[in-house]
């Protein structure tokens, strides 16, 4: 089963990789903490500004390279794995010029970009390299669980998904990413969608309403809908920025409901009850940011994504398409 294999990567098998990270940032530092703890040596980062990457490869004991990727790329032997961690703007650009660069197997943050449009064109370029979205959720070993038990119960009846954002909790630049705030549904709350679509497919039929407004998020502040998927599962979502909540998950089958409420975890409501139950699963590494050692060793070893499945462009491309429907984007 997928779920037995996810948890037993022999994370190890990987140390002699050699791995590129683009980007100095929280999320490089995630990769670079997983890459770490793999045992993984030979690693270069690669970043626009000279204190954080210096920063950040003394705290590994990895290689700097400062300048930024435009400049520097060019000069950087063939890796294993190129894995670009830069603000959302500058994801396509980074990959574009690795693929100039002979680069052939790449991971890009998500959500890629916030425009389907862009992903779909980088799609193209593509001749025999690889590229993955990671959408780290994907991987979690609670989700191929929660996979796992869908299909001993005959399958999905109905879902319904939570995208509330904290925004008194979102840290506004001073000047910039202005942009990106606007569509900060497809930024900050797609990874949620892509486990939707995952599950039940794209929308068939969607009934979508957006209402309120924020001087940032002009489309709207308060996000209702429902519909049904291509695969004949209903479902619903609800999101209020102006008030509480979280991101979630919740799948009903003919036995059993799931609540992956938070993301990190998995809770079982058994048929004739009201109690939520956790349900125990194995984490490989739990020091380590959930997915991302995971999505990493599949990136290094493709014979694992028969089995565990990452993003492609073309599906990163459907859940900003599904994400743009629930938010009102243009």
């Amino acid at each position: 089963m997928s779920y037995n294999l996810l948890t037993k990567i022999k994370f190890s098998q990987f140390k002699k990789k050699k791995i590129l990270v683009i980007g100095a940032g929280k999320m490089a530092r995630q990769y670079c903490i997983a890459l770490s703890k793999m045992k993984i040596e030979d690693v270069t980062v690669l970043s626009k500004s000279k204190g954080r990457t210096i920063n950040l490869c003394m705290e590994f004991g990895f290689k700097p390279i400062f300048g930024g990727f435009q400049k520097k790329l060019f000069n950087i032997k063939k890796m294993d794995l190129v894995i670009v961690a830069t603000p959302v703007n500058q994801t396509i650009p980074a990959a574009r010029v690795a693929l100039d660069y002979s680069q052939k197997n790449i991971l890009i943050e998500k959500p890629g970009s916030l425009y389907s449009k862009q992903l779909l064109s980088l799609a193209r370029q593509i001749k025999g390299q690889r590229i993955r979205v990671a959408y780290n959720r994907l991987t979690y070993p609670n989700y191929y669980k929660l996979k796992e038990l869908i299909k001993k119960e005959g399958g999905i009846s109905s879902c319904r998904f939570e995208i509330t954002e904290i925004i008194n909790k979102i840290p506004f630049p001073k000047k910039g990413f202005f942009d990106i705030h606007k569509r900060r549904g497809i930024y900050a709350t797609s990874h949620v969608i892509s486990i939707v679509v995952d599950l039940i497919g794209i929308p068939k039929q969607i009934y979508n309403f957006q209402r309120g407004r924020l001087s940032w998020h002009p489309s709207g502040s308060v996000f209702v809908g429902s519909g049904i998927s291509k695969k004949g599962i209903p479902f619903s979502y609800h999101g209020d920025w102006n008030s509480s909540g979280r991101w979630g998950v919740e799948i009903m089958t003919k036995k059993n409901a799931y609540r992956m409420i938070p993301l990190e975890d998995l809770y079982v409501c058994s048929k004739g009850s009201f109690t939520w139950k956790k349900v125990p699963f194995k984490v490989s590494l739990p020091k380590v940011k959930l997915g991302v050692a995971e999505e990493i060793a599949v990136m290094l070893d493709r014979k694992l994504e028969k089995k565990i499945k990452l993003s492609t462009l073309e599906q990163a491309a459907t859940v900003n398409e599904f994400a743009a429907k629930i938010f009102g984007y243009n």
